[in-house]
């Protein structure tokens, strides 16, 4: 009979150890995912066909508080004019000047491409030189003819301190689950 009780302990032991492992390693990717990073939910077609209306990815807010953000980054800013929060590109960099000639983007006078922003039809300011300042960058959606980004004045250049993060993991919709490149 104490050989029964024995096993008994050492059964619910290793239950209560395995239950207690489960809580702390939730507790501990929660605190990580809380405290470094963030989700948002993409609205409007702006940034169509990388990333859709109502797609939710993660934002990671760690990798601009160590460092900054780079051209073709797929970043969260928060806007001036309305105080919500944006998902853009990045493609003009501080001290950098952004032109739009005939549908094409050039930085400091050299045409740049990259295939997933669409043609622009509309330059908007940067129909002529938009320098940009030290703290300041240029965003553009992927689906330029949708999107209100840095080519139109209540938007124009973002600043450093706006920029929230950047969006790196589609978690919804579940088929296409997976980073975001």
């Amino acid at each position: 009979m104490g050989l029964y009780t024995y096993e008994d302990n050492s059964t619910l032991r290793g239950i209560i150890h395995w239950v207690v492992d489960i809580i702390v390693v939730i507790s501990f990717a929660w605190f990580i995912v809380f405290s470094f990073f963030d989700s948002t939910i993409i609205n409007g077609h702006s940034m169509s066909p990388t990333l859709e209306a109502d797609d939710m990815c993660l934002v990671n807010r760690l990798s601009y508080d160590l460092g900054n953000p780079k051209r073709f980054d797929i970043v969260v800013f928060e806007r001036n004019d309305t105080n919500k929060t944006n998902v853009k590109r990045v493609i003009g960099l501080p001290g950098e000047t952004v032109q739009i000639i005939s549908g094409a983007i050039y930085i400091n006078g050299e045409k740049i491409s990259d295939e997933s922003i669409s043609n622009i039809s509309l330059p908007g300011i940067a129909e002529n030189p938009v320098e940009l300042q030290d703290d300041e960058y240029f965003l553009l959606g992927d689906n330029a003819d949708s999107s209100e980004d840095s080519r139109f004045s209540n938007i124009g250049n973002v600043k450093r301190d706006k920029i929230i993060g950047k969006v790196w993991f589609r978690l919804k919709p579940f088929k296409s689950i997976g980073l975001i490149k």
